[in-house]
């Protein structure tokens, strides 16, 4: 209640962006099921968040770019195991942009999951939905719909950004797994193509609690490249 708000959609400049926002939620949450870490399934789930958020992302109206748009895409993803010709409003949506635009990054991705997702669709949504269950809490819905930290301007003033995490319970640590994957990846891109490779403001990220964030995905290839850009982080 007391937090700023963030919304990761904010900060989706690429598709390349998107690939990264869903390794870091694969690789921070938990799926449903003994077979929810199995390669198949986390492939198929990858896809899946993929083609959504690629859509919402391309697709979508600037408000309704976040996480309470993909919940519902999920909830209105229905499956009839017995009907393998149902289709959900979902399916039509993706229908409806293919013949719009066959080539869409998020149409190609729906495909691959179809492809591969078969009469395991149901065990693959419901793995998903696991995945996001902490966003049937209305406070992180609300917390994640708009954004206010404007991460991108880090580096350019001098600024202090206070991460609060509990230290008793970790539900909303794939969120702050989230913020700094993308803070790392956003303050490196910005030296690279608007400040000549290094950032005009140092920014040093104090990560004391850094055992408990959870994974940021490639970190230790990160930790070795980003001191070139005036980046640097206290673990």
């Amino acid at each position: 209640k007391k937090s700023m708000r963030y919304n990761p959609f904010a900060y989706l400049k690429s598709e390349k962006d998107i690939l990264k926002l869903v390794q870091t939620i694969i690789a921070n949450t938990k799926g449903e099921g003994e077979k929810s870490t199995e390669d198949f399934w986390v492939k198929a789930e990858k896809l899946y968040y993929t083609a959504l958020i690629g859509y919402i992302w391309y697709e979508a109206p600037k408000e309704e770019q976040n996480f309470t748009t993909l919940l519902a895409m999920i909830d209105a993803s229905e499956v009839r195991e017995e009907d393998e010709n149902f289709k959900n409003a979902v399916d039509y949506m993706f229908e409806a942009l293919e013949k719009e635009k066959p080539n869409h990054f998020a149409v190609k991705q729906y495909k691959k999951y179809k492809l591969a997702a078969g009469k395991t669709a149901k065990s693959i949504l419901i793995s998903c939905g696991a995945r996001l269950a902490p966003f049937d809490i209305q406070e992180l819905r609300d917390l994640m719909k708009e954004d206010e930290l404007e991460l991108d301007t880090l580096g350019e003033k001098k600024t202090a950004l206070f991460v609060i995490i509990s230290d008793t319970d970790d539900t909303f640590n794939f969120v702050v797994s989230i913020m700094y994957s993308q803070l790392f990846n956003l303050l490196c891109d910005k030296a690279d193509d608007e400040y000549g490779g290094r950032l005009p403001i140092h920014v040093r990220c104090l990560l004391d609690e850094f055992a408990n964030i959870g994974l940021i995905p490639k970190f230790e290839k990160l930790i070795a490249t980003i001191r070139s850009r005036e980046i640097s982080a206290c673990i």
